[in-house]
């Protein structure tokens, strides 16, 4: 065994070791325990079958609502959407926000800093080793997004919202 295979191996094992490491503090503190731990919100009064599901909404819409996907940053339109009117669940039709909330986040989603009434539910998702508070919609329980306390006045939140997940409708906007 010659000296660059030595370190290559030596190299490999440092490496897993602290990948062994990583992983177990994770486990401890908690940070792998799957999604959807702690719920808040009304139950969904809006049902369908996977098929049904499928047959409403794009593929691009069902992999979001329905399997918790994201779609790429940047992608939606409405990210570039500036008139007054309602974002309402793709799913459902049920209305979510206000464009009064809209702002401009810079992430690459449509932000708001604040919900309809009753309009959301959250839960604690904490899958990608991270713990994040995923959004969902009241009615049908589509995933929506996550909401972070980085936003602006008066909220302090951000509501980081796919937009294939969301329609809009033009017109008077219901307020928060």
């Amino acid at each position: 065994m010659n000296h660059d295979q030595l370190s290559r191996r030596g190299l490999i094992g440092l490496a897993g070791a602290v990948a062994t490491g990583a992983i177990a503090v994770c486990l401890t503190r908690g940070l792998f325990d799957g999604p959807a731990i702690a719920a808040s919100g009304p139950a969904p009064t809006f049902t369908l079958t996977e098929a049904e599901w499928r047959k409403r909404l794009s593929p691009a819409a069902f992999a979001v609502l329905r399997q918790e996907g994201t779609e790429m940053a940047g992608t939606s339109p409405l990210l570039r959407e500036h008139r007054k009117g309602t974002f309402t669940c793709a799913g459902c039709g049920l209305p979510l926000f206000s464009s009064r909330t809209k702002f401009e986040s810079g992430t690459g989603w449509p932000s708001f800093y604040d919900h309809l009434p009753r309009a959301i539910g959250t839960r604690t998702d904490s899958t990608l080793g991270m713990r994040r508070t995923e959004v969902h919609c009241a009615r049908c329980a589509g995933h929506l997004g996550h909401v972070f306390e980085d936003g602006p006045q008066p909220t302090g939140l951000r509501y980081c919202m796919n937009g294939v997940a969301l329609n809009f409708v033009p017109g008077p906007m219901p307020r928060a």
